[in-house]
């Protein structure tokens, strides 16, 4: 008994290396699937939302705040990114336009995917005339420049930001409807579709409830990197005159203000919102590939 008590105890064996060393690869595999770049993009339009939606308490001034004896003044204290030729001071009419810039993509591509996403399943399910009158029709559309499109129906119904958008929203249907009705006649194939159709369930229902939030993911990550495309194409509109119109604070009506100081030697009127919309698209750019290519795999 004695010589058993006083036995030490074996030592343990050393730990297995494997468990050690499994986060790393776990960690190595977080960075993969979200590189840093990603994060960056993210982490700047993170920062551009915020600062949309607290402009009243980021902006030192109003944004339609005329000072003629500020004109085009350069940066500093009182003015951070300095003035326009009438005064107003840049940052403000920056982080107000934000506002607009980034809504009314978002609205764009809301018309757009409705109409898309309904012609794209609609000729993809019923197939036969219905196919070939929707594929006909897109093509039709695809003949007119998105653009050229746009300016006329404005011409016809008159510039502004609305007209701008369901313009704009119809210019882009016939992308995603190609788009869509690509994913929708896989989707229709698969035996699901005809379980349910054994079950005396009818097409619209089949498509309402199953098809299309099946095909959700997919035409949500196509819409992600449409978004820097209709942002560029509203700010053009708003560059042209077509947009929105004075005394909006849109970022490519900002640009078209500020050209004229350049003669002046004043860059900072449409440098500004330059800056902010390339930054913007590109940003939109980086996240929206890896976020079409996230959803649709899952």
């Amino acid at each position: 008994m004695t010589a058993i008590l006083n036995e030490s105890p074996a030592p343990s064996p050393p730990p297995s290396p494997g468990p050690a060393s499994a986060p790393v690869p776990a960690l190595a595999a977080v960075r993969a699937r979200r590189p840093v770049g990603v994060l960056v993009a993210g982490t700047l339009l993170a920062l551009v939302v915020i600062a949309a939606a607290c402009a009243p308490l980021l902006a030192p001034y109003a944004p339609d705040t005329i000072d003629l004896s500020s004109s085009l003044v350069g940066t500093g204290r009182d003015h951070l990114l300095g003035t326009d030729s009438s005064g107003q001071d840049l940052l403000s009419r920056a982080l107000y336009g934000a506002r607009s810039s980034l809504i009314a993509p978002l609205a764009l591509l809301a018309v757009a995917g409705v109409l898309g996403v309904t012609l794209g399943v609609l000729a993809a399910w019923r197939g036969g005339w219905v196919d070939v009158l929707v594929s006909r029709l897109t093509d039709v559309m695809y003949a007119f420049p998105g653009l050229l499109f746009t300016v006329l129906i404005i011409a016809v119904f008159g510039a502004g930001m609305t007209t701008s958008v369901l313009a704009l929203g119809l210019a882009f249907t016939p992308t995603v409807a190609k788009y869509t009705r690509s994913l929708a006649l896989s989707e229709a194939r698969k035996p699901y579709v005809d379980a349910y159709r054994v079950q005396g369930m009818g097409g619209p229902r089949i498509c309402a409830a199953h098809v299309v939030p099946n095909l959700a993911r997919a035409v949500l990550g196509y819409l992600v990197v449409l978004f820097g495309e209709a942002l560029m194409s509203l700010a053009t509109l708003s560059y042209l005159g077509f947009g929105a119109q004075p005394p909006s604070s849109d970022w490519g009506l900002m640009v078209q203000e500020g050209q004229a100081a350049i003669v002046q030697g004043a860059m900072l009127p449409a440098l500004v919102p330059g800056t902010a919309i390339a930054l913007v698209v590109v940003c939109f750019n980086v996240v929206g590939v890896w976020a079409a290519d996230r959803l649709g795999r899952q």
